[in-house]
C-alpha cells in the first residue's frame, strides 16, 4: 500500500479517543511481518521497535484518533462512521509513519540509532501521549530523541516548517461559576445579579490579559456563557466557559493569579460568589533548541522553514518533550479548510510522500 492509499483507508474508518479497534487492527496489520517488536502499552496504542544494535533510539509519534465531526467533504474515501471524521489530519500522520516504519525495516542496517514508532490514541481528548509516557516505553527502548509531524493548512503545500523553543501553546480550559440570588424582577434590589457579575468578570478578565506586553503570545477567550432561567427574574447563576493559551510557565501563573484577583474583586463588589476551575490541559510544545539546531545544521539547504511566531493551537506531543529532547514540525497542505472543520481535506496528496521523505532524513540523522 502507498502512503496515499493508507491515508484514504484510514480516513474512511475514523474512531474516537482510545476506542480504536478498526484503526489499531489496520495499523498492526501493516506492521506485522516487518520484524519489529510490536506492543500495545496502553489501550488504543500500537508501538513497534526496530533494534539496529545501537545504544540510542530515535522515536517517531503518530496519533490515531479522530474527531466527533460529521464529514462534509464528499470524498470517495469519506468517513463510513456517522458523526466521526479525521478532520485534524491524523490519518495522514499515521500513513506517513507507517511508510517510515516500512523504510526503517528495509534499511535497518543503515540506521544510526534504533527506531521506535509510537501510534498513540486520544490526542484530541485526554492526552494519550501522557499515558504512553507513563507506561515507561521511552525508557525501556532507550529513547534519546523524538520527532513528530503535523499537517498544517495555510502553509505552502509540501513545505516543512518549525522553530526552536515555543511552537504550540499550553492549553487550559477555564470555567468560571458565579452564584448570586435569584428573585422576581419586581424585587430586583433584593437579588444578587449573577448575569451582570458575569459580564463584569468577562470585561475585567479581557482587560487584564490585554494589558500584558504584546511580545508575550497568549489568548484568553470565553466561547460560552449560560445565565439565568427566565426573562423576568434576576439571574441566580452564570457559568463562563473558555480557554487559556500560553507558552511560558511564568505567563500562565501570572494570568491564573490575575483571574483569581478579578474573581475576588467581582465577588466583593457584586455579592455573588465566584469560583474558578482550570483544567490541567497540555503543556506547551517546546522544541528542544539544541536538537532543532542540530537538525537544521545536518540538513543544510533541506532544513525546515523557520516560523517567525508560534501557533496558539495545542498538542499533547509536549508530554514526550518533557521526557526526552523532541522537535515537532508542520507539513503544509496549502490553501485548505481549517483543521477540525467538517470539510477539511487536501487535494494535493503529494504532500504525504514529501512528508515521508523529510521523516526519512530525520531517521538517518547522525
Amino acid at each position: 500500500m502507498s502512503v496515499v492509499q493508507d491515508r484514504r483507508a484510514l480516513h474512511a474508518i475514523p474512531e474516537l479517543d482510545d476506542q480504536l479497534p478498526e484503526t489499531v487492527s489496520y495499523v498492526r496489520g501493516a506492521l506485522e511481518g516487518l520484524g519489529g517488536v510490536l506492543t500495545s502499552p496502553i489501550p488504543g496504542s500500537v508501538c513497534v521497535f526496530f533494534d539496529a544494535g545501537k545504544q540510542e533510539t530515535a522515536a517517531f509519534r503518530a496519533d490515531l484518533d479522530a474527531l466527533p465531526v460529521e464529514e462534509r467533504t464528499g470524498a470517495a474515501y469519506a468517513s463510513r462512521h456517522p458523526g466521526k471524521m479525521h478532520a485534524c489530519g491524523h490519518d495522514g500522520h499515521t500513513a506517513m509513519m507507517l511508510a517510515l516504519a516500512k523504510y526503517a525495516h528495509a534499511h535497518r542496517s543503515q540506521l544510526p540509532r534504533n527506531a521506535l514508532f509510537l501510534f498513540q490514541p486520544a490526542e484530541e481528548t485526554t492526552g494519550g501521549a501522557e499515558r504512553l509516557c507513563r507506561s515507561g516505553i521511552l525508557e525501556r527502548c532507550g529513547v534519546t530523541r523524538i520527532f513528530g509531524l503535523h499537517l498544517w493548512p495555510g502553509l505552502a503545500a509540501g513545505t516543512v516548517a518549525s522553530r526552536p523553543g515555543p511552537l504550540m501553546a499550553r492549553s487550559n480550559e477555564v470555567t468560571i461559576t458565579l452564584t448570586g440570588r435569584s428573585v422576581h424582577l419586581s424585587r430586583a434590589a433584593e437579588g444578587r445579579d449573577a448575569l451582570t457579575a458575569g459580564m463584569d468578570y468577562l470585561r475585567r478578565a479581557y482587560a487584564m490579559v490585554d494589558a500584558l506586553p504584546a511580545k508575550e503570545p497568549r489568548v484568553l477567550r470565553f466561547g460560552k456563557m449560560v445565565s439565568g432561567t427566565v426573562r423576568n427574574a434576576v439571574s441566580g447563576k452564570t457559568v463562563l466557559e473558555g480557554s487559556l493559551r500560553t507558552y511560558r510557565e511564568e505567563t500562565y501563573r501570572c494570568l491564573r493569579e490575575g483571574l483569581e484577583r478579578v474573581g475576588a474583586a467581582v465577588e466583593r463588589e457584586s455579592g455573588c460568589t465566584v469560583e474558578m476551575a482550570l483544567s490541567a490541559g497540555y503543556p506547551a510544545v517546546w522544541n528542544h533548541e539544541a536538537l532543532y539546531e542540530a537538525v537544521c545544521r545536518e540538513l543544510g539547504r533541506e532544513a525546515p522553514l523557520e516560523l517567525e511566531a508560534p501557533a496558539l493551537a495545542a498538542e499533547d506531543f509536549s508530554f514526550y518533550q518533557q521526557r526526552v529532547p523532541g522537535v515537532f514540525f508542520f507539513l503544509g497542505t496549502g490553501k485548505t479548510p481549517e483543521l477540525h472543520a467538517p470539510d477539511f481535506d487536501f487535494d494535493d496528496e503529494r504532500v504525504l510522500p514529501r512528508g515521508v521523505e523529510f521523516l526519512k532524513k530525520l531517521l538517518l540523522l547522525e
